[in-house]
This record gives structure tokens, sequence and C-alpha cells, in this order.
């Protein structure tokens, strides 16, 4: 409080009671893609005025906010890079908007490249189009649960026959794969090299786009399902209901073609059924969504006096956080009551809590789930 010698009105500022959460963006990729040295420069484009551009260092991490970006940094389409080149095309051409590249000369343990997208905290989503070992996808999935606040964007093995889940996926379902979805089969393009002409490469690009697109349009909390994968032409094999139906259960997201329109036609992890709460990958972003939103807009509490003045304004904060969250449908519940509640009281900070120098609050959500099987029973009945 101000000191006051002489009589008059004084107007001070008081900070509010609770301050406002602003959500993460959820829609940033990272890519990871075999990109060999051209030392005569012949793939990079002209500069303007002369001479042409340099290919970026590998195993560094580049800001790409447009195809040409991409161009000016890594080149053209060519037969070196044309994985990773169609994934960040087709990234951009399905509405992503950032994405963070990485060009290695080979793939290796990915160590490295994967410690650079650590450091980068906008990363939500990671690939590493067309490699569909055991290691990468092994790598990407620890990476994803390690950190927390991101996912893996996984393609299926080009050419599997689709009989079983393991001729698709290298790995097995697990905690880990609640942290990643993987995506079957390659999409066929247009292929720039060869006029008239089309080339078959992985989804990982085009379904990391649908994710960026479906976020700004609908949400995170929305499934990236049942929407149309732009710039496929076709499908490296046409799945049916009936082959799907011994896929879906096992965490294979098919895509397949609908009236000439090819569709995303899946949204699972491949969580195991010991971790079924994320069986589904809106439900595992939203969460990492809630937990970087919270992480991230609560800072100022730390080193403020612990008193039950503290803990009034944290749950105002995150009331009114979740409370927005209801409103736009990511929470189900007819009543804020019934979508979310937040505790923080003298019950969840004890005096042994304090004099630890913690501050406890807890949080329960219930997420929408997406209607992944629409039922409708039809009966005939007898005009009255």
């Amino acid at each position: 409080m101000g000191q006051y010698l002489s009589p008059g009105v004084y107007v001070e500022e008081v900070p509010p009671l609770a301050r406002p959460i602003v959500g993460v963006g959820t829609s940033t990729a990272g890519f990871i893609g075999v990109i060999p040295d051209d030392p005569t420069g012949s793939n990079m484009p002209d500069k303007p005025g002369t001479g042409k551009y340099t290919l970026a260092d590998a195993s560094k991490s580049i800001l790409v906010t447009s195809w040409n970006e991409f161009i000016i940094n890594f080149g053209k389409i060519h037969a070196g890079n044309s994985n990773l080149a169609h994934a960040v095309f087709g990234f951009f051409h399905n509405g992503g908007t950032r994405c963070w590249v990485i060009r290695v000369k080979a793939i290796g343990d990915l160590s490295d490249e994967l410690g650079e997208f650590a450091a980068i905290d906008e990363i939500a989503m990671v690939a590493v189009p067309g490699e569909t070992t055991e290691a990468v996808h092994s790598a990407l999935l620890k990476h994803c649960m390690d950190l927390g606040d991101r996912v893996a964007i996984l393609d299926g093995v080009k050419g599997a026959e689709p009989s079983t889940a393991t001729n698709i996926s290298p790995v097995g379902r697990s905690e880990q794969g609640s942290y990643g979805a993987i995506y079957f089969p390659w999409i066929e393009v247009s292929d720039p090299l060869q006029k008239q002409q089309t080339i078959i490469v992985p989804p990982s690009g085009h379904i990391a786009g649908i994710y960026a697109r479906n976020d700004a349009r609908r949400g995170v909390h929305k499934a990236p399902a049942n929407e149309v994968v732009l710039g496929a032409l076709g499908l490296e094999k046409r799945i049916s209901k009936a082959i799907q139906n011994g896929l879906n259960p096992e965490g294979i997201n098919v895509i397949r073609e609908f009236d000439d329109a090819i569709k995303v036609w899946g949204g699972r992890t491949r969580a195991d059924s010991g971790h079924s709460e994320y069986q589904y990958i809106s439900t595992r972003r939203y969460m990492n969504f809630l937990r970087e939103s919270i992480d991230k807009g609560t800072q100022w509490v730390v080193f403020e006096p612990n008193s039950h003045s503290l803990w009034q304004r944290i749950t105002r904060t995150l009331n009114d956080f979740l409370t927005n969250q209801w409103r736009e449908g990511a929470l189900f519940g007819e009543t804020p009551k019934q979508a979310f509640f937040v505790k923080c009281d003298a019950d969840t900070n004890p005096p042994d809590v304090r004099e630890l120098g913690q501050v406890v609050t807890e949080i329960g959500v219930a997420i929408v789930k997406p209607a992944e099987f629409v039922i409708f029973r039809i009966q005939q009945t007898t005009g009255g």
C-alpha cells in the first residue's frame, strides 16, 4: 500500500483476481527426412540476381512457413528428397501453416534430430515421412511420450498386405503408442517430375496438414477423421469395409475412397487395452493441449504467498479457462459443473504440503469422444 501524506483521491492498480489462460497452438509440425548433399546446387532455385540459394545444413532445424520457403532451403522436388518434399507440400496443401524441417543425409537413430525438436516448444506433431522401421517408429513415440506435448504421425508399411495389423505397423500397441497414430495405405499424387504421371507417397505429411486444418476449423478436440485428403488422386491399395473391420480395433487408421473422395476414415492411437482412455488421437491431443496451456498460463503463481487468496485466484483462473473450453464444445456436460471440476483449498494443501513449498490443484475434465459408430435403430410402426 502506498504512503499518503496529503488529502486527496488516489487511484491504484491492483492485480486481477484471475489471469486469463490462452490456449497454446496445436498445429505446428516437425518433419525429418533424407535430402543428400547437392554440391553443384543443381536442385536449388536461382536467387534474384545471380547465384543460387544454399542447401540447409544437415541435422539443423529450419522453420518453414510456405512451400516456397521449403524450396529455398531444401531445393525443388527431385528423386533424392521425394518423400520429405511431397510430405511438406501435402502439409501446406491440406491447411498447415508452420513446420520445422530437418534434413539428414541418411536415417540413423535420430537422437540428435529429435533433440533439436525437443527444444522447439511449439511443435505439436512429428513425422519422418516414408520411414516405417521399428527403430524410427519407436524413437518417435518415445520422443512424444517423454515430452508429453506432441504426437507422432506414422506411415504404415508401403505395399503391406492389409490382412493383419502387424503387416502394417512395425511396433505393437502400448502406452507409448497412445502418443501416436498410424495411417495406411500410401496415397497417389501427381508426379511433378513426369507430366501426366502419378507417384505413390507416404500420407503422414498430408495427415499433418489435416490435423492443422481441423484444429483451425473445429478445434483440437474434434477427431481429425472423415476429412478429405486434398491432393490425393488415388490409393496404393483400396481398403474395403470388411478389411477395415479387422484393422480399426487394432489402431490402424485407414484412408479410403468414397464417391471419388479420398478420406481419412479412422481416428485411433496405437494405445493398448491398458490405456484405452487414450484410444482416440483427439483425446490424446486435447489432453496435451490442456496440460501445456495450463502450464504456460499459470506461471505467475510461482513464488506467490501460498494462502487462501492464492488458492481462490488459481481456482478462478482455471474455472474461467475450462468454462470457455466447455462453451466451445470440448467438454461433455449440460453445465460447466458436469463438465469439469477444480479443487484448490485446504484439503489439497494441508500444512505438510505447504511446508514443502507446494501448492496443489486437482482438476477433472470430461472430454468429448468422437462418434465413431453412428447407430440408428429403425422400427416399422402401424399408422394410427
